[in-house]
């Protein structure tokens, strides 16, 4: 007797479909990384196929509502109900998945990692979403395009399968109990991604490539899905608490230099997205930033400077406040946002100080206002403030040129030493121009490099006004970016390179020796570092050093589940609990050698220091306690 096992033509209908999913999920990888390859240098065909995997893990994550419903017996779910509830479900599930895939295909170039959930956390605040639809719709039309082309052959491959396979109605609930015994457990199986303890997340991607190519392994509705809901960190045990404190203590006393004298205004200037790469002291040719070169000529500088992250909402924490996002949600987004913390604005206002926070975007935006309230700024100056939309971009907020000289003369309305950061914006996506300046601004090949030196000529502006004001001798500023932008070049997409920007502290007086620092030094090293120029002696709580301290210099960062250590030559990457990576980062090489296992005894100092700083951010983050106690 011959046994023979047919599928019945409803699971065969309802694989054809989750394959039309998969295979367009997979074309636009393809896409994705055509578009980015200068991320991926070393990507290879396994990596695609990996990527497949991911994909077959959000269908079945996705489409198990579908499936359930597709294979309901037909008395508790008529064909004509059938027919139109559970093919909405597939329709518009489908769409949306393209929808985040395609979209990262561009805003992968300003994040470098795969969209979050967070992506809409971010939108959300304030009136942003409202604001940049416009500008999404008319500079990236190609992918709405390319959204509508998928669409149809989606819908054109479905066509086909709805005629040769047409709904029927002879599901007893004899065969639907047959149907899901055969379905369901596979698909439970395939969306935890195997048999093992926990479900595969985000972080897992760096087992199946290396952390470089985590995002063209992963698919964004994948990294929304496992986003979705995490919010507490884990809490880390590497060491007892006693051991813990003597690799890394958060807990520090400030070292007066008597460099400046007591009573020194504090004016940080964050540049949105000056990277080094179009920076002149910093090697670009040509420099799109004259006047910031002229200022570097004149300040202590740092060669090899990092931001803590790649988003303007990760850098307000780490340099007011010394706390970095190593985690999925930007600080600002998180649960912990209200965690009580005790900024460099706190710190100064205790010491007699007024303070105010300066961004001409609209109020609300980034959820900037209300980190700085809760940051202890006085007072809050945006697009509201400003009060003259004539000078709006249409998009984020006020123009530089016109913001940053009225800051400048804001400033002069404080009847004592003053705290005060301006972060500014028009440097920021979509690049705008004003048509009066069109003509005046140094172009380049990235459509950045214009926006690049918009931005330098209004920092030029806010000093020509400052230099005006009574308050400028006696003033320290620290200038330094948010983080780094796309780029087109592979070399500034490296992992070594992405998180290289410009920091420098520069007193008119000439108080601060000019000099280039070889030395590291991290956006969250300026809180602990200004504490120490401004004579203030208190204890505080910071992530980052001075730089007048002995600790070793050090930068760290976080993307897509991997930890990022640099110290001394080199980076040590960082996945799942234990070091993937050691690359020595200033020898410019295209593709860094792997060095992991040949440095032994750094790989052991640096982890371990690593892991004493992760397991007392997540551990303070969790228990509240991101303050002095």
């Amino acid at each position: 007797m011959k046994l023979s096992f047919k599928i019945p033509p409803i699971l065969r209908r309802i694989l054809l479909q989750l394959g039309i999913v998969l295979i367009l999920l997979a074309v636009i990888r393809v896409l994705f990384y055509f578009s980015n390859k200068e991320s991926f240098l070393n990507a290879q065909l396994w990596d695609f196929v990996f990527g497949s995997w991911f994909d077959l893990i959000t269908v079945a994550l996705c489409f198990l509502p579908f499936v359930i419903l597709s294979l309901l017996p037909d008395r508790i779910f008529p064909l004509s109900v059938k027919k139109r509830i559970p093919v909405l479900y597939y329709h518009i599930t489908a769409i949306l998945l393209y929808a985040v895939n395609i979209l990262d295909i561009e805003y992968f170039k300003y994040t470098s990692k795969r969209s979050t959930i967070d992506l809409f956390t971010v939108l959300g605040a304030g009136s942003d979403l409202k604001q940049l639809l416009t500008t999404f719709i008319s500079d990236f039309w190609l992918l709405i395009l390319l959204l509508i082309v998928v669409s149809i052959v989606h819908f054109t491959a479905n066509r086909f399968i709805r005629t040769k396979l047409p709904l029927q109605a002879n599901n007893t609930f004899r065969s639907s109990l047959v149907n899901y015994a055969l379905t369901i457990p596979l698909l439970v199986v395939i969306g935890r991604g195997g048999f093992q303890l926990k479900p595969v997340g985000i972080i897992e991607a760096a087992q199946f490539t290396s952390t470089e190519n985590s995002a063209l392994v992963l698919n964004t509705g994948f990294t929304m899905i496992k986003s979705y809901g995490q919010e507490r960190l884990e809490e880390k045990s590497y060491f007892s608490e006693k051991e813990g404190l003597k690799l890394f203590d958060p807990v520090k006393t400030s070292e007066p230099q008597q460099i400046l004298p007591d009573g020194t205004n504090v004016v940080i200037i964050i540049l949105e997205s000056f990277g080094i790469e179009f920076i002149g002291a910093y090697g670009a040719k040509p420099s799109y930033t004259p006047f910031l070169d002229s200022l570097i000529d004149q300040s202590l500088y740092f060669e090899h400077a990092f931001a803590n992250g790649k988003k303007s909402i990760e850098a307000v924490p780490a340099i007011v406040a010394s706390i970095p996002t190593l985690m999925d949600n930007p600080y600002i987004s998180s649960p912990y946002a209200n965690n009580k913390i005790e900024s460099l604005a706190h710190i100064l206002k205790k010491n007699g100080y007024s303070t105010g926070f300066y961004h001409g975007a609209t109020n609300g935006s980034m959820r900037f206002d209300s980190f700085a309230a809760a940051a202890g700024f006085e007072q809050y100056f945006g697009r509201r403030e400003y009060n003259n939309d004539a000078h709006f971009d249409k998009t984020w907020g006020i123009l530089d040129e016109y913001f940053n000289p009225w800051t400048a003369r804001q400033l002069s309305k404080n009847d004592k030493p003053f705290f005060a950061t301006l972060f500014t914006l028009s440097s920021h996506h979509p690049y705008f121009i004003p048509d009066h300046m069109k003509d005046k601004v140094t172009k380049g090949p990235q459509k950045i490099c214009a926006s690049i030196n918009y931005g330098d000529i209004a920092l030029r502006k806010f000093f020509d006004e400052a230099k005006k004001q009574k308050w400028f001798n006696n003033t320290l500023f620290v200038i330094c970016a948010d983080h780094t932008p796309s780029s087109s070049t592979a070399h500034f997409n490296q992992r070594s390179m992405m998180y290289r920007i410009p920091i420098l502290f520069y007193h008119p007086g000439g108080k601060i020796e000019a000099k280039k620092e070889d030395k590291i030094f991290q956006q969250m090293d300026i809180m602990p570092t200004v504490l120490d120029l401004l004579n203030i002696k208190t204890d505080y709580y910071a992530f980052g050093n001075s730089y007048f301290s002995k600790v070793k210099p050090e930068a760290v960062a976080y993307l897509e589940g991997t930890h990022y250590y640099f110290r001394d030559n080199f980076m040590l990457s960082f996945n799942k609990d234990r070091s993937r990576n050691l690359y020595e980062v200033r020898k410019n090489e295209k593709s860094p050698t792997d060095s992991l296992a040949f440095h032994k005894q750094k790989v052991y100092l640096y982890e371990n220091r690593l892991k004493a700083i992760i397991q007392r951010y997540n551990s303070d983050l969790l228990k509240n306690r991101t303050k002095v106690q």
